[in-house]
């Protein structure tokens, strides 16, 4: 995976609750679908989406949220309902409920994304932990 296709992922990705989760609406857009087919699926599948694969912001985490990435109103800004969010496990588990040809291969690709960043973050401790050291 190189540093384009990383960071196409790495930019839709942002910390709640101390999880690393992206947008309903931006997973639905990297599976090929709408927003609303995805929040359907999910719907339809509520045992495959406990509370740490998947969550709907509250007010507040929403209202900082779009604070943290500036959006206009013409794009999330002009939703009806909070947006759901999804973790590592629960974008992997939406792959499995959409039926789409595009969303399987999306789920590899959203996985490894995943990793990769575990991978980095991980590298930045072992670094920050060394340089305290010295």
């Amino acid at each position: 995976m190189d540093e384009t296709q990383l960071s196409i992922i790495q930019d839709r990705v942002h910390s709640i609750r101390g999880l690393a989760v992206i947008l309903d609406s931006d997973l639905a857009d990297l599976y090929g679908v709408t927003t609303t087919s995805l929040n359907q699926a999910v719907s339809r599948n509520p045992a495959r989406f406990p509370e740490d694969f998947s969550f709907v912001l509250s007010n507040q985490e929403f209202a900082n949220l779009m604070s943290q990435i500036v959006t206009s109103s013409s794009g999330y800004g002009g939703r009806r309902k909070r947006p759901r969010v999804f973790t590592e496990h629960g974008a992997l588990m939406a792959s499995t409920v959409l039926r789409s040809e595009k969303a399987t291969a999306m789920s590899l690709f959203i996985m490894r994304a995943f990793v990769k960043m575990r991978e980095v973050l991980a590298t930045n401790q072992k670094i920050l932990q060394r340089l305290t050291e010295i």
